[in-house]
């Protein structure tokens, strides 16, 4: 099979990496992709975006198979563009893919299938979403409706901090488009979760768990971020809470998206929050979690290929996956500055140093300059490392992380610390 990968990051490279190891690949090609992906695809400059592009690269390519990384391609309608040219893609279609594109969506969703979520309303008016916040008090989240690059979503931990979250979004315009609605909802406590299921439009195959860090600062404190790290398995995620967030979330939202005209296909990304009621869900992607990606591809001991094609052809109802009993760690080193203001074209050296037996770089904003590596983004590098324990895969990607040289990046030295703490 002649492979596409589209997108730039480290999400696509730890798809790259996997997909580069299956039988199955006759070629593979990653746009844009970035320095490290081009040790594994061939990478041709195509914007993830640029959906017109692409599908004329797939066509003049002959492409047969299409894996989408990143939400706005999705959203934008890049499967629904492959499907006309009769190219099958990785992914769901731009109707499907409002699970992520549209929060009030996905709330609707769950409010009409009967799907554990926090207490909501939708808003297109700022005093009305300002007369919601006052009647419910806080603390209480503000979302930006639609994509916002992760930045949409304000936890306030008091009423004047919601209101000016409303400013922000629907009078400042400081997200646009995406922010001209919003949602308000409960501010649900417990520990968070991230559960991923590949799903082919009728039936869902879940995949092992991980969790998570996304605030900046060491116990988990600072802004949040894209994600500084993750870690697989999740020691919160035992076969019960499986086998209920399967029964009472995934297939109620796979069996709901089919009846409203719009069968889901790919993966599922759940964000979860484990409260004193059960699992409630916070969001969900429509896409792999990133840096989530990179710790499942590391455990992933069957060729991942033949399971994104099943995704795709509707037959997952057959396939069941192999796992490692090892746990994988990512820790992200990001430039100084992120997730605020950070510069671009500072060095990185002794990447080459790392051997493939001790951990594995994924790249995720790089570039090479005159044979140079160079950082080209927030987040920059993936290091990440595997071992029989959640503290050995740690000790790993940390060792590993100390043979790096860049001063002007740097990186959370805890990523894990909530599953070591309990032993795992």
């Amino acid at each position: 099979m002649r492979v596409l990968v589209v997108g730039g990051g480290g999400r696509e490279h730890a798809l790259c990496w996997a997909i580069s190891a299956s039988p199955l690949c006759d070629a593979l090609y990653c746009a844009p992709g970035n320095a490290g992906i081009a040790q594994d695809a061939e990478c041709v400059p195509i914007a993830a975006d640029d959906i017109e592009g692409l599908v004329r690269f797939a066509t003049e390519n002959t492409i047969d198979f299409v894996v989408v990384g990143p939400e706005a391609a999705l959203v934008m309608g890049l499967v629904d563009r492959l499907d006309a040219v009769g190219i099958k893609s990785f992914g769901p279609s731009a109707g499907a893919a409002m699970l992520e594109g549209s929060k009030g969506f996905m709330k609707d969703l769950c409010a009409k299938y009967n799907i554990p979520t926090a207490a909501y309303g939708r808003f297109t008016d700022a005093e009305a979403a300002k007369a919601y916040i006052q009647e419910q008090g806080a603390p209480i989240v503000v979302k930006a409706d639609g994509l916002a690059a992760g930045k949409g979503v304000t936890v306030a931990q008091s009423v004047d901090e919601a209101l000016a979250a409303v400013d922000a979004s629907m009078t400042d315009s400081a997200f646009g488009a995406a922010g001209q609605e919003l949602v308000i909802e409960e501010c649900m406590t417990g520990e968070e979760l991230s559960f991923f299921a590949l799903v082919d439009g009728t039936s869902a195959l879940p995949l092992v768990g991980a969790q998570d860090h996304k605030a900046v600062g060491d116990g988990d404190t600072g802004p949040n971020t894209g994600g500084m790290g993750a870690y697989s398995p999740a020691p919160a995620l035992t076969e019960a809470l499986q086998a209920e967030i399967m029964e009472r979330i995934i297939m109620p939202t796979v069996e709901g998206m089919a009846a409203e005209g719009a069968p889901f296909k790919g993966v599922l990304y759940a964000g979860l929050m484990l409260t004193e009621d059960g699992p409630k869900l916070l969001e969900y992607n429509v896409r792999f979690g990133d840096p989530e990606c990179q710790v499942l591809m590391l455990r992933l001991r069957s060729d991942i290929l033949p399971a994104l094609v099943a995704s795709c052809d509707g037959m997952l109802s057959t396939f069941d996956l192999r796992w490692s009993d090892d746990a994988a760690l990512t820790v992200v080193m990001a430039a100084n500055g992120y997730p605020g203001a950070y510069a671009k074209g500072s060095e990185i050296r002794g990447i080459e140093v790392i051997s493939a037996a001790d951990a594995i770089v994924f790249h995720a904003g790089t570039v090479r300059d005159d044979g140079n590596l160079r950082a080209n983004g927030g987040r920059v590098l993936n290091v990440t490392a595997s071992g029989a324990s959640i503290g050995e895969a740690q000790a790993k990607a940390y060792a590993a992380v100390d043979q790096i040289d860049w001063p002007d990046g740097f990186c959370r030295r805890d990523i894990g610390w909530r599953a070591i703490a309990r032993g795992a």
